[in-house]
């Protein structure tokens, strides 16, 4: 699922048509006129932006192309081929992805989109580690997850830990008892690498006696969640981590 923003002059019946259409691949689809206070609205969490255009709406694009310039969001252009080529000619070269002039066929452009969107999703999406030595946990979390995030997989502490090193993950998701490495000990090594020390983790266990909390406290994990929480509350918790890493500085 991404968030689409879709403008035009006036809501033409082929820009209802796309709404639904792309609304049916299950993305979110905004709707804005070439008002500049609306459109700066609808950009904000947009991962595409469509522009649809007919002959006489070219002043209008005037108004707001600076905005759209500025959103570094990628940019599509749909419409009759005299004003796509006026506004070929405004743009940056490499910020226009894809055009479609007039006559459409909706169907296949969606599909174009939605395989766009879906690439562009997967390169927006937070990527989540979560390391737990249970196949059956791991599942369990990445069905929780996957349709926000994209989810890693390990399942042990030394595993874990050579994918960091790799890739660098925006969170960690740590259970407390494993083999061999529990997830203190897991914690004690990401903190002790200067490269990895600022991932973010946040313990998700059964493991709740006082005796383990205080442990990990000293190690300053982001959080300390337990696996008997219902899931809607634990992808609300980790929404909320993130929504919160936004407005810090």
């Amino acid at each position: 699922m991404a968030n689409v923003c879709l403008i035009s002059e006036k809501k033409y019946f082929i820009v209802s048509s796309l709404v639904r259409q792309l609304e049916d691949c299950g993305h979110v689809v905004t709707y804005a006129n070439c008002k500049l206070n609306e459109l700066e609205k609808a950009l904000e969490d947009a991962q595409l932006t469509i522009f649809y255009v007919e002959d006489a709406d070219i002043q209008g694009f005037t108004q707001i192309k600076d905005a759209i310039v500025e959103s570094n969001i990628p940019f599509v252009i749909m419409g009759d081929s005299n004003p796509i080529e006026e506004i070929r000619a405004m743009m940056p070269v490499q910020f226009i992805k894809k055009e479609f002039h007039r006559p459409i066929n909706l169907k296949e452009s969606c599909e174009l989109l939605d395989g766009f969107l879906q690439e562009e999703t997967c390169l927006y999406k937070k990527k989540i580690l979560v390391v737990d030595d249970s196949g059956a946990a791991l599942r369990s979390i990445k069905s929780w997850l996957e349709d926000k995030y994209q989810i890693i997989l390990a399942n042990s502490g030394a595993m874990a830990i050579k994918y960091m090193v790799m890739k660098r993950p925006d969170l960690v998701l740590l259970d407390y008892e494993m083999p061999v490495c529990d997830g203190r000990q897991v914690l004690e090594m990401i903190r002790s690498e200067s490269d990895l020390a600022d991932i973010p983790v946040i313990f998700l266990t059964n493991k709740n006696d006082r005796e383990s909390v205080t442990k990990v406290t000293a190690l300053k994990p982001e959080g300390y969640l337990l696996k008997t929480v219902e899931p809607v509350k634990i992808v609300m918790a980790i929404d909320n981590f993130f929504e919160k890493k936004k407005w810090e500085f």
